[in-house]
């Protein structure tokens, strides 16, 4: 299955394909069943949907419900939309940094059996190494940083890497919220000293969940297992360079709102990176970061291409996206506002969009969904709901 301009090969292709024989060869979890389910009937009968039929010249076609699975290509246009909105309204008037926090790939054979414990220590340990830092006086500010963080576990070719980006306006509220303190306008904290700090809390955040038994060790990781193995990573990792940088400022809120367009919503891989699915290989396109960001291609055999996508898949109920310091959402509703006052009272305030889906579609892609693609005169509406197909239970 090549991709051609009418039929583009996606990722629940490769799931409707090969999944089945996946799922035989391989003891997944429930959850990972899951997503490979939601992701193969995402948008097909199975999931029920609508009739629409012209206004004017009668035409019919289905419309069939999407799986608003996290983990789903198709799903996260609107998501993002919609979340983008939301935020919209809490854009400062000031630059913003963004800051990438890595975990050493060393840590990832346990990461992957353990990631509610691990990924939520790594938001933790980031929170706590900004905020220290943004009470140092060395750094100028001594205040409370607020800033939002996104989850990544993937790299270009599909493999485990773990980091956090962060999105920080530039300054701090003083800790006696009467004072906004701006950063300088290219530097926030020093990224060598802010990478040491991160090792340093993660680790004996790490350390700690292991002496609380909330660690499992399965038989690929076993060699971790015992106390004194798992001193000795501690104290390797402890001696070994973590990764922190900075990427450049945003100028200002609309870059802010385009960067977060781009990072938040994202899954593993996109569809239109599938090339094609044939003789049992996935080709897709990815940057290579040694090669100046050019664009290659990989040949993956299916098998390796679905573990490989759901090395990516979170825990139920573990959130990618989260609020810290003044725009945690315990004190966004009070601080953004008293905010704009101290940072820029005449700043316009931005607003929240208020349009339909077929508006925020024609304002995305240029294409009106609701126009019909026979005549292109009349309107598509609903006729009638349709109905799941019954349950198989063969």
């Amino acid at each position: 299955m090549k991709r051609t301009d009418n039929n583009k090969p996606e990722v629940a292709d490769i799931f409707r394909i090969y999944g089945n024989d996946y799922r035989k060869n391989h003891s997944l979890p429930y959850v990972h069943k899951k997503v490979m389910h939601h992701i193969k009937v995402c948008r097909t009968a199975e999931l029920g949907g609508h009739l629409e039929q012209c206004t004017t010249c009668g035409f019919q076609r289905n419309a069939y419900n999407s799986c608003r699975d996290r983990h789903c290509p198709k799903c996260q246009c609107l998501a993002k939309e919609q979340w983008l909105n939301d935020r919209r309204a809490e854009l400062l008037p000031c630059g913003y940094f963004h800051l990438v926090f890595t975990i050493p790939h060393k840590l990832n054979p346990i990461i992957l059996c353990n990631k509610m414990v691990t990924l939520a220590i790594l938001f933790a340990a980031v929170n706590e190494t900004l905020q220290a830092f943004a009470k140092d006086p060395q750094w100028r500010l001594e205040g409370q940083l607020g800033f939002i963080a996104v989850l990544h576990t993937w790299s270009q070719t599909l493999m485990d890497h773990f980091h956090l980006h962060c999105l920080i306006p530039a300054g701090a509220l003083s800790f006696d919220k009467n004072r906004w303190i701006p950063a300088r306008e290219s530097f926030l904290f020093k990224v060598k000293s802010l990478a040491k700090e991160f090792r340093k809390r993660y680790l004996q955040k790490l350390e700690k969940a292991f002496v609380d038994e909330k660690l499992i060790f399965p038989a690929d990781t076993q060699i971790y297992g015992s106390r004194h193995a798992f001193k000795n990573l501690i104290q390797s990792l402890s001696q070994t360079t973590w990764i922190a940088y900075a990427k450049r400022p945003f100028a200002g809120p609309q870059q802010v709102l385009e960067y977060l367009g781009r990072y938040t919503h994202r899954v593993a891989i996109s569809n239109n990176r599938i090339v094609s699915i044939e003789n049992g290989k996935v080709t897709f396109t990815y940057r290579d970061r040694h090669r100046n960001d050019q664009i290659e291609t990989m040949a993956l055999d299916a098998d390796e291409f679905i573990r490989r996508f759901l090395l990516h898949v979170l825990p139920r109920g573990f959130m990618k996206i989260r609020y810290f310091g003044f725009l945690a959402n315990t004190n966004k509703n009070k601080c953004i506002p008293l905010l704009r006052k101290l940072i820029d009272p005449k700043a316009p305030l931005p607003e929240k969009i208020t349009e339909t889906v077929q508006e925020m579609m024609l304002r995305l892609t240029g294409e009106d969904i609701a126009c019909c693609p026979q005549c292109q005169k009349g309107r598509m509406v609903k006729v009638r709901k349709l109905p799941k197909p019954p349950f198989d239970t063969s």
